[in-house]
């Protein structure tokens, strides 16, 4: 199954909002986006952001999401507390690549404070434009839940 390209859930903390304001510029006639913040650059907490987007996946109102935070480790570590969400942190588009196509990440977490803008927008356009490759992959997939 491909990744819908129509409605995608994105989240931010303080260290991240640029970069997802810039995405959202960058990708506004091809996604629509579900903002949940944060708002400005004002100091927050990441984890609220997180949860909020990965309760939007987990619902069904978004297929897959965005999450930035500074080194994106803690993003990505709140996401991956909710079941069935796969959050990766990505740096390359081969990284993205393969968090879609092995790992079946319906989340993609960006490093806002060691990414170039070009670079995250690359991560993202190959995270859209891999599949998850099922078959060998599936059976690893499926020992990831607790």
């Amino acid at each position: 199954m491909s990744i819908n390209k129509s409605k995608v859930s994105i989240g931010c903390d303080h260290a991240g909002f640029e970069l997802k304001e810039w995405i959202k510029e960058q990708y506004s006639d091809a996604l629509e986006f579900e903002d949940f913040g944060a708002y400005s650059l004002d100091s927050v907490d990441y984890p609220d952001f997180a949860h909020r987007v990965s309760e939007s996946i987990e619902n069904g109102q978004s297929q897959w999401g965005i999450l930035i935070c500074g080194s994106a480790n803690g993003i990505s570590m709140a996401a991956n507390k909710h079941q069935g969400i796969r959050a990766a942190v990505c740096w390359k588009p081969e990284i993205a690549s393969l968090a879609r196509q092995h790992n079946d990440a319906n989340i993609i977490t960006l490093p806002a404070r060691f990414i170039e803008k070009e670079e995250a927008k690359n991560c993202i356009d190959a995270f859209i434009k891999h599949e998850f490759e099922g078959g060998r992959h599936q059976r690893r997939v499926d020992k990831i839940s607790c």
